[in-house]
């Protein structure tokens, strides 16, 4: 599984918008103006399902309005920043939640998005600054430490990310992405037994996720079960056809059993949609 920056936590609104409201003396008299405000809130909060640009449209209502508290303004700003990640915008998202930390520099949640942001742009070393910072302001903070854990995947830093990953679980077990993480990273690390045992509980509670069989077939390719790695890899990529590790394993576990023909079509597909795949296996220890 080539960990991927989109499984990251980001971590959204709050109801404490309502506080623009109350600091509106003309929303508070005029019940159009006050039904408008409430609208603005639920979309800018993301109710009903909203699309992301009414999203953004409500929250920038309620920013340009100027009538709210610092606390409230600090919110509407986070939460137009997941909007503008969410459609991959990742520039202004990061500028929304740098305005929400200087209104606010109390306030963990943009400090954790901002991480998750620069993180899904590459920039592994600012998103762990700003996930330290939210860390440091939230102690507790299981998504911020899951959100840590996969930058330091994305460098390399194995030892460090499985750290934080188990204080993601510790904290909040119940996140998304944090089992197949930690087997993923243990995987790498040669601890497969307990590998193992996460990537089950992955699939328990997320039975299509191709990533979590990927890592699972990285798993039985370490301990030599070669059909059940070869089992694993194509129920990935049944779920997913273009995912480069999963091909390269398959083919790295049909060279083994002998299937030459086979392991080249795989192979050969696997460096077509990423061509130093190989070097990454041989970075966790196959070759």
């Amino acid at each position: 599984m080539e960990f991927s920056a989109k499984a990251n936590i980001i971590d959204g609104v709050a109801p404490m918008l309502i506080l623009l409201l109350l600091a509106s003396p003309a929303a508070a008299q005029d019940p159009k103006l006050k039904d408008n405000y409430l609208r603005n809130i639920e979309v800018c909060n993301g109710s009903d399902r909203t699309s992301l640009e009414a999203r953004i449209n409500g929250c920038t209502a309620l920013i340009d309005a100027g009538q709210g508290t610092t606390t409230a303004l600090a919110i509407a700003y986070n939460n137009r920043g997941n909007a503008y990640t969410a459609k991959g915008d990742y520039d202004r998202a990061i500028q929304d939640f740098d305005q929400s930390t200087n209104l606010n520099p109390t306030y963990a949640k943009p400090f954790n998005n901002r991480g998750a942001a620069y993180l899904r742009k590459g920039e592994y070393d600012l998103a762990i600054k700003a996930l330290d910072e939210a860390i440091k302001l939230n102690p507790n903070y299981g998504g911020a430490f899951a959100n840590r854990a996969g930058a330091y995947l994305k460098k390399n830093e194995y030892d460090r990310a499985a750290r934080d990953y188990d204080e993601a679980i510790r904290l909040e077990s119940n996140l998304e992405a944090v089992w197949n993480g930690r087997c993923w990273t243990r995987a790498i690390l040669g601890a497969l037994q307990a590998a193992l045992e996460d990537c089950t509980k992955a699939l328990q509670s997320e039975p299509n996720n191709a990533a979590a069989y990927d890592s699972r077939g990285l798993i039985y390719l370490k301990m030599g079960q070669l059909g059940a790695a070869i089992d694993d890899y194509s129920s990935a990529l049944r779920l997913d056809p273009r995912l480069a590790s999963a091909l390269y394993g398959r083919g790295l576990a049909k060279l083994k059993k002998g299937d030459k023909a086979g392991s080249d079509t795989d192979i050969s597909a696997a460096k077509t949609i990423q061509a130093k795949v190989g070097d990454d296996f041989t970075r966790y220890g196959v070759q």
